[in-house]
């Protein structure tokens, strides 16, 4: 199956790219963004694309890159894009940064990884398969109070106490081990479920959200972009969900222009905290006819700021 990109059109506008520019892919997944930035550039433009996942960057889709001199491709967390950028002596030289949140369509379609509830597959939900603790020993352990706020906080789930109750009752008498296990557990627990969702999707979110610790990556990457781009360099940011799409937007906002209000204390100008970037217009979101051809471009939202 083809791989489709979400709101590739959009990012690539947004991007403003310049046939020499730099640019960077923090998100490389199957490199569809990357392919189309790269189309834009000349032999002088290059691209850095990173993932923290070890098989996208080690993926086929990845080595047909690489075989371009303008594209390096490197393993490294959203936190660690000030580094990746320094290393190759392009800290504020960057004229584009993408960032794809979320989970990855090969993530998603790899029952091994353990991220879908529609498939059976080890609990897994890393990542970095190498690094940290899988999902299946994190709920193991769990304090009930603590997996109760997780999913309320990181899910928005608001069946989060009796959820949280049935993980805790079920591991009781044996370990959860697999997707469809988890999913099941859900289901029954869940007195009323949504229309159009899944009643586990929230649950999935947050716990896969919690043990990659995805919203704080994001906000150091959103630090570090800052720092990274030369002014007129574009921020593209797509997000799925709520949690990370408030962090973005508060983000752009609290760097454009003042970021502190001093109210009606008599403040100097020059006192006063400047921002860095500047927001490019509202928020987008995909086509009717994207959505149809990729649902996954359903839920996606794009925001736009500029280094000033």
């Amino acid at each position: 199956m083809e791989h489709l990109p979400v709101m590739l059109a959009e990012a690539l506008q947004q991007l403003t790219i310049k046939k020499n520019g730099v640019y960077v892919d923090c998100t490389f997944g199957r490199g569809g963004h990357s392919r189309g930035i790269l189309n834009q550039l000349n032999a002088s433009g290059r691209l850095l694309a990173f993932d923290r996942d070890f098989e996208a960057i080690n993926s086929d889709y990845a080595q047909t890159l690489l075989k371009d001199e303008r594209c390096l491709l490197k393993q490294g967390r959203f936190s660690q894009l000030q580094s990746l950028v320094a290393s190759e002596s392009l800290a504020g030289e960057i004229d584009g940064i993408l960032m794809d949140l979320g989970v990855s369509s090969p993530q998603l379609d790899n029952p091994e990884r353990g991220f879908s509830f529609l498939r059976e597959g080890p609990l897994d939900m890393r990542m970095e398969v190498q690094a940290g603790i899988s999902a299946e020993q994190w709920l193991a352990t769990i304090d009930e109070k603590k997996l109760v706020r997780i999913l309320f906080e990181y899910g928005e789930e608001r069946f989060a106490r009796r959820i949280a109750r049935a993980i805790v009752e079920s591991r009781s008498e044996s370990p959860l081990a697999t997707t469809k296990q988890l999913a099941s557990l859900i289901e029954k627990a869940v007195p009323a479920r949504d229309r159009h969702k899944h009643p586990a999707t929230r649950t999935f979110q947050a716990i896969r959200i919690y043990i990659n610790d995805e919203l704080d990556e994001l906000k150091a990457a959103l630090q570090q972009s800052a720092q990274a781009l030369r002014p007129g360099g574009r921020l593209v940011v797509i997000s799925f969900h709520s949690l990370e799409d408030r962090i973005v937007k508060r983000f752009i906002k609290d760097e454009s222009g003042a970021k502190y209000d001093p109210g009606k204390l008599p403040v100097r100008e020059n006192d006063i905290a400047k921002g860095c970037l500047k927001k490019i217009g509202k928020s987008l979101k995909a086509s009717e006819q994207e959505v149809i051809q990729n649902p996954r471009a359903r839920s996606a939202i794009m925001r736009v700021a500029e280094r000033i």
